[in-house]
């Protein structure tokens, strides 16, 4: 497995593609929401696997904080680190910039991969595209 800061436009289309797969198909999030105005001033991630897009995720700057964001993974990758590969690079994405505060919106499900990452949980139960969320904060 390996993990790419996106680089170049086909890049960023398959980080698009894993993210429509398991968020707009799989989740039924409104395509609307999924792919927002914030596209652009964030840094992409895409995890390939034999060749293959099979997890993605952003990372933005907000109020001081590192925002993780739109991490996911193909079903047929789950439970097999592949979400821990792509929040070592975003973290270390973060660090390198100067970033040690983290902030992410888990959907509640996914609670404990976070926790397990050192992710506290600091809000309560919040919808967001219908989903049930938390938000989660780190100090690295």
């Amino acid at each position: 497995m390996t993990v790419k800061i996106v680089g170049n436009q086909q890049e960023l289309e398959d980080a698009f593609s894993v993210r429509r797969t398991v968020f707009i198909e799989e989740q039924n999030v409104p395509a609307e929401e999924e792919i927002d105005h914030h596209e652009k001033e964030a840094a992409h991630f895409i995890l390939y696997h034999g060749g293959l897009p099979i997890g993605a995720g952003r990372f933005r700057v907000v109020d001081g904080y590192g925002k993780v964001e739109r991490i996911c993974v193909v079903k047929e990758a789950r439970k097999t680190g592949a979400g821990k590969e792509i929040m070592k690079a975003v973290e270390n994405y973060a660090c390198e910039n100067g970033i040690h505060k983290l902030k992410l919106n888990a959907q509640t499900h996914a609670i404990p991969f976070y926790a397990g990452l050192g992710y506290e949980v600091v809000s309560e139960e919040f919808l967001d595209a219908g989903i049930p969320h938390k938000t989660m904060v780190k100090k690295m």
